[in-house]
């Protein structure tokens, strides 16, 4: 029965990665898009670390979306392009706000 748990679980995880990959594609979701998928494959991969161990999983989709919220965190500040408007540093947002920083 462990197996198929695990199985199961592993099969949940990868849906659900996927759609929340599929529906925050923008700057904007990339924070939650990192922590879905990360929490997603540390999950699987906690379970396959301790065959199945509950904790195992639990541990690994809890450091698995850590770590891929801090990624994509990195990741989405590298696409502004600042410049300087009033002697002062900023970006444009996508909705094309002024944002000094």
């Amino acid at each position: 029965m462990s197996a198929k748990f695990g199985k199961a679980v592993a099969a949940g995880l990868t849906a659900l990665c996927i759609a929340a990959t599929a529906a925050n594609a923008g700057c904007e979701g990339r924070k939650t898009t990192g922590t879905v998928v990360g929490a997603g494959a540390g999950g699987v991969l906690g379970n396959v670390i301790t065959h199945g161990s509950v904790i195992g999983t639990v541990g690994g989709a809890v450091v698995g979306g850590v770590a891929g919220h801090s990624i994509a965190k990195d990741n989405c500040a590298s696409h502004r392009h600042y410049s300087y408007r009033h002697g002062r540093r900023g970006y444009y947002d996508r909705d094309n706000h002024w944002h000094y920083v």
